[in-house]
């Protein structure tokens, strides 16, 4: 039941549905990853065409705009393609990757699908640093060339990608990581980088690695007067996974944050006094693909 006297976000409209396509799975384990994914989490299953397509035929109803789709590492789902190749049907699709399981057959299955779309596929890579020396002790060792591989694949295939960073460095040095991985990503063909710098959500693996929320990092109902609650993904997004639907892909490991079975079970109000929602009121949309920490730069 929900908390009147917390801090409330009513769902303005369904505008974004995301997918935990593959659950908590990941071929990384990444030491700041907030829902603690690696090769060995099954906390939460893979998602299958047949499970998906309810969720589909209920979002047209619903007037959902556009999809995503996240792990875990989405494509280690074998059924990735055919799911997003149904989901072009309906809207714009979006994919965060750790770009490391690319390999030549399926990029080339994924530009096939684009083609035949009226609807964008967008493609996010999350890398940590413009090197190895600042991605590597995050992601793990070879990761950085290993993404960097899956990125030249995309942009051979005609895709910009998004490459997603958490920042780990000093505001100061936001230009300068910019401009280097800017000169990288042009050095293996991807002449038109687009960047998206999040902020570090302090619960799962970033919680040991740096330090949890602290007791005064709360939203109060005070804070929300006058603010646009827009920015925050809870009032315009939901999230299917294997045991159910919740709020956000934040705060899938949240009891409260599951609403229900179906899209239509979770139109209601949310309270927002989950610690990670501090991150998001302070930062606003860092998880769709829209909001002023998205960038593009020429290189």
């Amino acid at each position: 039941m929900l908390d009147l006297d917390a801090p409330c976000v009513d769902l303005r409209s369904l505008d974004e549905v995301w997918f935990q396509v593959a659950g908590t799975l990941c071929n990384l384990s990444c030491n700041h990853c907030f829902i603690s994914c690696n090769p060995g989490n099954h906390s939460f299953g893979f998602l299958d065409l047949a499970k998906i397509r309810p969720f589909l035929a209920e979002s047209v109803k619903l007037g959902v705009k556009e999809y995503y789709f996240t792990g875990g590492e989405p494509f280690l789902n074998r059924e990735i393609v055919p799911i997003l190749e149904e989901t072009l049907r309906l809207g714009p699709a979006t994919v965060l990757t750790n770009g490391t399981v690319f390999r030549g057959r399926l990029v080339n299955e994924l530009r096939r699908i684009a083609e035949g779309s009226q609807y964008s596929l967008e493609i996010r890579v999350s890398i940590d640093g413009p090197d190895k020396e600042t991605n590597d002790p995050i992601r793990g060792e070879g990761s950085f060339e290993d993404a960097m591989r899956g990125v030249q694949q995309l942009a051979q295939s005609g895709f910009l990608p998004i490459i997603t960073m958490v920042q780990t460095w000093a505001d100061s040095d936001t230009l300068k990581v910019l401009d280097q991985f800017g000169a990288e990503l042009k050095r293996r063909g991807c002449v038109r980088p687009r960047f998206k710098i999040l902020p570090t959500l302090r619960i799962g693996m970033e919680a040991t690695r740096t330090r949890g929320y602290l007791s005064e990092e709360r939203i109060t109902r005070e804070m929300l007067e006058g603010y646009d609650t827009s920015q925050l993904i809870c009032s315009h997004s939901r999230i299917v996974t294997d045991q159910g639907v919740a709020i956000c892909p934040i705060l899938i490991e949240s009891p409260v944050a599951h609403m229900g079975s179906t899209l239509e079970e979770t139109l209601r109000p949310f309270a927002v006094d989950q610690p990670a929602c501090y991150t998001c009121y302070l930062f606003g949309s860092i998880c769709t693909n829209t909001g002023a920490a998205l960038s593009g730069r020429d290189c």
